[in-house]
């Protein structure tokens, strides 16, 4: 799989194309990384350096690859975080550009916008944005729980109305919907749940609720998703070794006592992911 990912980065830690690129590179697959932003740090820690990259600077990237006859050999185009419209359309440009080289590519969206506890942390305008231009393009999302709200257009507290509220946002234009970070009055307390949702029906994985919340672990999970989708072709199956991996992945990084997501301690989990969990059909 060759996937042009669209994102941030930075020298140290994971999120971004800092957490997305390594582990599709572990699975075996080609990588394109154009960054949108070289920071030192994610903004998490209060403090960072380095440049904001011109979403022009970013379309000048993508020409020189357009330049080079390879964009329409790619599979996939992911993005995650974006801070503004104007990187929007540089993103939506490319997804255009892709496809009308190659029809049977892909676009994967990690619609960040906020989470729960925390609300929106995105630029006013960037929910909105998101929600009404970018969601309908993409063939995949995967927002959180909070992010599927907004999306929809309503709270859901049961797992049934989260299910209503992926249809609401599938209508729109994605045909599969991974949501994260799924709370519901039927789980105990220690639990979440991770659902997916396709033309071919829905599944759900429960979890153990680990008492770790890193920056970075959103964007390993849409970049594990997408490849993981388009390797097997089971919304079921990419559910399982995702959310294996990723839960693994988090496991080390509370044994490890650290602040950043241990993705080179924990590859091996990454490449060969454990058949830990598995998937129940809800529809």
């Amino acid at each position: 799989m060759k996937i042009l990912s669209i994102q941030s980065s930075v020298a140290y830690g994971h999120v971004g194309n800092s957490a997305a690129v390594f582990p599709l590179q572990r699975l075996g697959h080609e990588v394109w990384p154009v960054l949108t932003v070289h920071f030192s740090n994610h903004t998490g820690y209060g403090a960072w350096r380095g440049p904001m990259l011109a979403a022009a600077d970013v379309a000048e990237v993508i020409a020189g690859i357009t330049d080079r006859g390879v964009l329409g050999s790619a599979d996939a185009v992911l993005s995650g975080y974006q801070g503004d419209p104007a990187m929007g359309a540089v993103i939506l440009d490319a997804v255009e550009k892709v496809k009308a080289l190659n029809p049977a590519a892909v676009y994967c969206c990690d619609p960040v916008m906020g989470d729960a506890g925390r609300g929106m942390f995105v630029r006013p305008g960037i929910p909105e944005y998101l929600r009404d231009t970018v969601v309908p393009r993409a063939d995949i999302i995967t927002p959180n729980h909070f992010e599927l709200d907004f999306l929809a257009g309503r709270t859901t507290t049961s797992l049934a109305e989260v299910l209503d509220a992926v249809d609401v946002v599938r209508a729109t234009g994605p045909r599969h919907v991974l949501v994260t970070s799924v709370l519901h009055g039927d789980l105990p307390p220690d639990a979440l749940e991770v659902v997916a949702v396709s033309d071919e029906g829905a599944w759900a994985v429960t979890t153990p609720l680990l008492p770790i919340n890193p920056n970075g672990g959103g964007d390993i999970t849409a970049a594990l998703y997408l490849a993981h989708l388009w390797t097997t072709g089971s919304p079921a199956i990419a559910l399982e070794r995702t959310i294996a991996s990723v839960f693994a992945v988090l496991e080390a990084t509370v044994a490890a006592g650290t602040r950043e997501i241990q993705l080179v301690a924990a590859q091996d989990v990454i490449a060969d992911p454990p058949a830990r969990f598995t998937a129940r059909r809800l529809r």
